[in-house]
């Protein structure tokens, strides 16, 4: 029997759906071991560069002639990291938002280039302590990752939708190698990322994110990078705190994504070249005085939780961090907020422990619950990914018994965040990148056909109708349909149901306006 005939012999067993499935389970342990050891080796220099540069600062602030030779090297980096971002705008900020753009809108990435200014520009950052964190970007390089193994095992046949399918599954990856943290990944990948629930997709980011995750164990040992260790319970007495400090986590969310907003608009009106420069000016006084605000902020998490410092101290670094994450993020050079937006909320769920702890009657193990609770809250209203901000606290915490109050904050966080009309962070920066581009949001794949899959929500346009009944977009077709385990070849008549999945052929259509159009037909109205 030859090879063909038993890969024929194995798809005539497999349906379809499933073979996708696990076509795309396949191609996610391949993305995962790439996109790990990328990740891997971005963390160990960013790591290396901010315990670098807290070093270099220690030894100015003992001797300060050594600001001359810093000067040079700081206007050399803040040059080098202007040209790189203005050779590869993609591969400045946070990575999150561009990452997005690919896989919604349809954007260009080039893993060629990307690669490089993130792994340089990202170090140089760290070299000078520039309040960064390595996540956004790792994500984007486990996408570069999967975009390069697409382009290995596809060939010539590049842009399609399972080119996006692997590309959401190197994003899962990117952040599982980032925080060890794999639950946290595949959800990110669905929910921050693809904003969709398919089988495919799932498999696909499940596999990547959990080799991923293994390679990122096997360097760097099996303890998450925010291990919370053991921390208390709160009494069913004490979970009345849970919604004044649900409202704080909402308000320091959006006040973050706004300080990150207005500084990126500020910095905007000077010349691209003299951005890097002024942070990374900005990033001395704060080195020489303040070192804890530099880098991503891991320190601070766990500074916040142990109450290792006063509460006058505790509101200077939550006061500082912010700033100076908004001054480091809004030049444009690369790095990401993911971590920064959490050590901004452990801050000041330390200061409400702290506060009710000296002024109360809140025992001093709350503390470090507070300080959990209201980062992830923080990070639920900034981003709007409640379900990964939860999991996310979870696996840090290794226990599922803080899951109600975490929960609980994260979800109220999010509709003071909707109250305030805060839009999510990284929605807010794929638009402006877009802009910037001269894009205005109309950027599409000039995908001549393909394949997507579309699940079709409760309330939608198309629920409940018949197939022919349904006005399509032009060019597309529906070839098939998944209803629990049954697969079904829709017909004129069959009438859709919520819950379905349906499977689109398109020709002749962008993919962009394809997937506009499917969207206002299945996605849930909110009228």
């Amino acid at each position: 029997m030859t090879g063909n005939d038993a890969a024929h012999d194995i798809r005539r067993l497999i349906p379809r759906f499933d073979h996708l499935k696990w076509k795309m389970a396949a191609a996610g342990i391949v993305i995962g071991l790439v996109s790990g050891l990328l990740v891997v080796v971005y963390r160990l220099g960013i790591e290396y560069g901010t315990d670098a540069s807290r070093w270099i600062y220690a030894r100015i602030r003992e001797t300060p002639w050594l600001i001359a030779p810093w000067v040079v090297a700081a206007v050399a980096a803040a040059l080098a990291i202007a040209w790189m971002v203005g050779k590869e705008p993609m591969a400045g900020g946070s990575g999150i938002p561009q990452t997005n753009g690919v896989v919604i809108c349809g954007l260009k990435m080039r893993w060629q280039t990307i690669l490089p200014v993130r792994f340089v520009g990202g170090l140089l950052g760290a070299l000078f302590g520039l309040s960064l964190g390595r996540e956004g970007p790792s994500i984007q390089i486990g996408a570069s990752g999967a975009q390069c193994v697409s382009h290995r095992l596809r060939g010539r046949r590049r842009e399609d939708m399972q080119e996006h399918y692997l590309v959401t599954a190197g994003a899962a990856a990117g952040l599982s190698a980032a925080f060890s943290a794999p639950l946290s990944g595949m959800m990110f990948a669905l929910e921050g990322v693809h904003r969709s629930f398919s089988p495919a997709i799932l498999m696909g980011a499940t596999a990547a994110s959990l080799t991923a995750d293994f390679v990122s164990k096997y360097c760097f040992g099996l303890r998450p990078v925010l291990d919370f260790g053991d921390i208390g319970q709160l009494s069913l007495e004490e979970y009345v705190w849970l919604i004044p400090l649900g409202l704080v986590a909402g308000l320091v969310g959006s006040l973050m994504n706004r300080s990150l907003l207005g500084f990126q608009t500020l910095y905007d009106k000077l010349p691209a070249w003299s951005r890097p420069m002024i942070a990374i000016a900005i990033a001395l006084p704060v080195g020489i005085w303040l070192p804890d605000v530099l880098g991503g902020g891991s320190n601070l998490i766990d500074t916040a939780e142990h109450a290792r410092v006063g509460l006058g101290m505790l509101c200077l670094l939550f006061v500082a961090k912010m700033l100076f994450t908004s001054t480091s993020f809004g030049s444009g050079a690369p790095g990401g907020i993911f971590m920064p937006i959490l050590a901004v909320g452990s801050l000041a769920g330390g200061i409400c422990g702290e506060v009710l702890h000296r002024f109360g009657n809140l025992p001093s193990d709350a503390v470090a619950v507070f300080a959990v609770c209201v980062m992830t809250g923080t990070l639920a209203a900034s981003v709007k990914t409640p379900i990964t901000s939860i999991l996310l606290a979870v696996e840090m915490s290794g226990t599922l018994t803080h899951m109600l109050p975490v929960a609980a904050v994260a979800f109220i966080a999010l509709l003071v965040s909707d109250l305030l009309r805060t839009k999510p962070i990284y929605g807010e920066l794929l638009e402006r990148y877009m802009r910037a581009q001269g894009m205005q949001m109309a950027i599409a794949s000039h995908v001549g056909s393909g394949i997507m899959e579309l699940p079709l929500e409760m309330g939608a346009i198309a629920d409940g109708k018949r197939v022919r009944d349904v006005r399509w977009p032009s060019g597309c077709l529906i070839i098939g349909l998944r209803r629990g385990e049954s697969e079904i070849v829709p017909r004129g008549d069959t009438r859709l149901r919520a819950g379905d999945y349906l499977v689109v052929l398109f020709s002749g259509e962008e993919e962009r306006e394809v997937r506009t159009a499917m969207r206002r037909l299945c996605d849930a109205r909110l009228d």
